[in-house]
């Protein structure tokens, strides 16, 4: 798990916690909007202020009188986040004053076992200060005014907070760290693999599609590896998700994968692979992501894995290994994420330059590129120039002599030859300067 101390943001539905997060932390990293109830999971975002390095836990908003499924795991997720937390921030609308939600609430924390700071959201003007004095009803200290949405505030509210944190040191870069993102298409399991990951509940799971609404990172150990799991939002077709808060989880999936070293894409094994699996993993690999095929639920389906595995050779070219698994019952989780972790070093391995001359030399000689208009193309000099993705310049007499069949042969047998199914490939054909002429 993180090393950073933790800042719980809590709070009733739609009073400005996300927006508060964003405007700390100093970016855009978690999803807001108008509706209430956008966030449901805890989200970590990784803060620093006057030399000291939090992570703060933006939540779901919590409304105790609210009994159904998804209230309650929310409300049970943003318990489990005060608990971890070293300070807490209640946020309250302050133009609303203080609201039955709010009062139930208070009650609550007042038996945190940490400091609980109440920040009074919405105080947009200094003249609008006066409207935090209703919250002294909270019996959790003075209000700190705060406009999450223009800044006011933001300053002294980090203050309190690395005040109450006490003197920290920020750890080093986490370079060390192999990112893991969990996607694919809404409800194919997603978030229950992540838990069985970590053997917790650490994200809601429901059978209603869209839960998930953020990327959720979570770090772990694998084989005293530092591990940051990804969970995310089901990526559809962004038309399909156009002017909604869907479209904001659809872009926040998106860089999640940008940012990942390998991607789990997980699909519903009793719909197979089907196409819009495929895009997915189409879409990590544009990333330069080294991607797995996982088949969840396996054990409700009768679909062959086999035939599964055959549909994706001919479907896709990035050719990415297919592993089945059932995330409710355990069946093959264990294997996942040492399977991930491969894959991420060998993208992040290099080609010796002799070898893969010899490599090409012999494809070469042994299905010689078609000609085209009298002429063939000629390969003179192959490197490898770059790795995740894996990228290879190759010399030739002429670029317009390529015939794409015959380059994807190459890329096939260049796949096979060192285990880089599932792994990004860039072939850049590169004709030869006059002065090597």
């Amino acid at each position: 798990m993180s090393r950073l101390p933790i800042v719980a943001v809590v709070g009733f539905p739609n009073v400005g916690k996300s927006t508060l997060v964003n405007r700390l932390a100093g970016g855009r990293e978690a999803v807001t909007h108008a509706e209430p109830g956008v966030t449901r999971d805890r989200k970590r975002v990784r803060c620093e202020w006057n030399g000291v390095a939090f992570e703060l836990l933006d939540t779901g908003g919590i409304d105790l009188e609210d009994s159904s499924e998804l209230a309650r795991d929310i409300q049970r997720q943003a318990r489990v986040g005060i608990a971890e937390a070293a300070v807490v921030l209640f946020v309250v609308d302050a133009r609303a004053g203080v609201r039955a939600g709010d009062a139930e609430l208070a009650r609550m924390l007042r038996g945190a076992e940490v400091p609980v700071l109440v920040v009074a959201n919405k105080v947009d003007r200094p003249e609008d200060e006066h409207l935090t004095a209703e919250l002294n009803r909270l019996g959790l200290g003075e209000p700190l005014p705060v406009s999450a949405t223009h800044g006011l505030g933001s300053g002294d509210l980090l203050d309190r907070v690395v005040a109450d944190l006490g003197e920290r040191v920020v750890p080093g870069e986490e370079d060390d760290l192999t990112r893991v993102a969990v996607i694919g298409r809404p409800n194919a399991g997603k978030s229950s693999l992540v838990n069985a990951f970590l053997g917790s509940e650490r994200v809601i799971v429901s059978n209603r599609a869209g839960t998930t609404r953020d990327a959720i990172d979570t770090e772990l150990e694998v084989d005293d590896r530092r591990v940051v799991l990804i969970d995310t939002a089901g990526l559809r077709r962004r038309a399909k998700v156009a002017g909604s808060v869907d479209y904001y989880a659809q872009l926040r999936s998106e860089r999640a994968v940008e940012r990942a070293d390998v991607a789990l894409v997980v699909c519903d094994a009793t719909d197979g692979v089907t196409a819009e699996d495929l895009r997915v993993a189409e879409l990590a690999m544009r990333a330069g992501c080294a991607t797995l095929l996982v088949l969840n639920k396996w054990d409700v389906t009768q679909t062959d894995v086999d035939d599964a595995r055959a549909r994706v050779v001919r479907k896709s070219r990035l050719r990415p290994p297919v592993i089945t698994c059932s995330a409710t019952r355990g069946r093959n989780v264990a294997n996942l994420l040492p399977k991930a972790l491969e894959l991420a070093d060998r993208a992040g391995e290099r080609i010796p330059t002799p070898e893969l001359n010899r490599f090409v030399a012999d494809v070469v000689a042994r299905n010689q590129p078609p000609a085209r208009r009298g002429r063939r193309l000629k390969l003179y000099y192959a490197a490898q120039v770059g790795e995740r993705p894996v990228r290879i310049a190759i010399q030739v007499n002429d670029r317009k002599l390529i015939v794409r069949d015959w380059a994807y042969h190459l890329e096939n047998r260049l796949r096979e030859e060192y285990g880089l199914e599932g792994i990004p490939v860039v072939i850049d054909f590169m004709p030869r300067s006059r002065s090597q002429r």
